[in-house]
């Protein structure tokens, strides 16, 4: 098992080689999907992907797909409850246009729920229903190793944007439910979504319960959260972004719209305190009203 741990522009990939199958486990975003597909030929040595597995389908996680099946025409396993909107390439439930993200469209061959068995690396590893960041998504575990693959599900400091919420969906309690499991697994290593491998899992489960019970005690917070996430992430892949060009995406993108409206406030003056705060949390920093991204 090799993890080439990456920016957060992309999701960790998690590559899995033994005597019968080359496999890697999410495929980082698309603006990356070169980059994916460089990292992965030099740690193949010429052998083929055979297995793609995604832990969820946001583009962060599955940009580079459709370069790696063009590449490699590997097999595809996706979250079972994706199933239908990758066949129909529905980019509004798939949440690339409610995100103002970006996904080349790709193709599945399987799918992965809770309760299935997945072989990689030699080694068994449990898939398990992770909602909460997202309602489909899915992390890996090996009981033998005593290893997570927890996708956005859990973090060294937190986890991903509880999306379901902005739009009157349930997702804090699913959040709560999925650190309640993996506090329950014997977990001596956590590969997250983003960031670095690490040990100290009953660390990251308290900080993780308590920036939780944070976000669910106002649910504005999360909307504001998730602004300052989905402006950064666009930043990220962009570098640049006028003020105006930003103001586009606040009205066009639904899940922006929909936390604007939780916050109650005009968009406009929502926007300059989202960019305020990029800029005074060192993120970005603005000139002439064009925001430009630190990272």
């Amino acid at each position: 098992m090799r993890v080439f741990e990456r920016g957060w522009l992309s999701s960790n990939n998690i590559l899995f080689v033994d005597d019968d199958t080359a496999a890697l486990v999410d495929s980082g975003y698309v603006t990356h999907a070169p980059q994916t597909l460089a990292l992965l030929q030099h740690a193949l040595q010429g052998r083929a992907l055979d297995l793609l597995v995604n832990t969820h389908l946001h583009s962060d996680h599955c940009g580079g797909n459709a370069l790696l099946q063009q590449t490699y025409d590997c097999s595809t396993l996706i979250p079972v409850a994706d199933m239908p909107a990758v066949a129909a390439w529905d980019e509004e439930a798939l949440t690339y246009a409610a995100t103002g993200q970006q996904c080349a469209p790709f193709r599945f061959d399987g799918s992965i729920a809770d309760g299935d068995q997945l072989r990689l690396g030699g080694l068994d590893w449990q898939v398990l229903a992770a909602p909460g960041h997202d309602p489909h998504s899915m992390i890996l575990y090996c009981p033998q190793e005593g290893i997570l693959i927890s996708a956005d599900a859990l973090w060294e400091n937190g986890f991903g944007v509880i999306f379901p919420e902005l739009e009157g969906e349930s997702g804090f309690a699913e959040q709560a439910a999925i650190l309640q499991t993996i506090s329950e697994l014997d977990v001596r290593l956590v590969i997250p979504g983003h960031g670095a491998p690490f040990s100290d899992v009953q660390g990251a489960l308290q900080r993780a319960r308590q920036r939780l019970d944070y976000l669910s005690a106002d649910p504005q917070r999360n909307a504001r959260n998730a602004l300052k996430v989905l402006l950064a992430f666009i930043l990220l892949d962009t570098q640049q972004l006028h003020l105006d060009q930003a103001l586009l995406q606040f009205n066009s993108s639904r899940l922006m719209r929909s936390a604007a409206r939780q916050l109650a406030m005009p968009a406009q003056e929502l926007l300059q305190q989202i960019a305020a705060e990029l800029v005074r949390a060192g993120v970005a920093r603005l000139e002439d009203g064009l925001l430009l991204n630190n990272r």
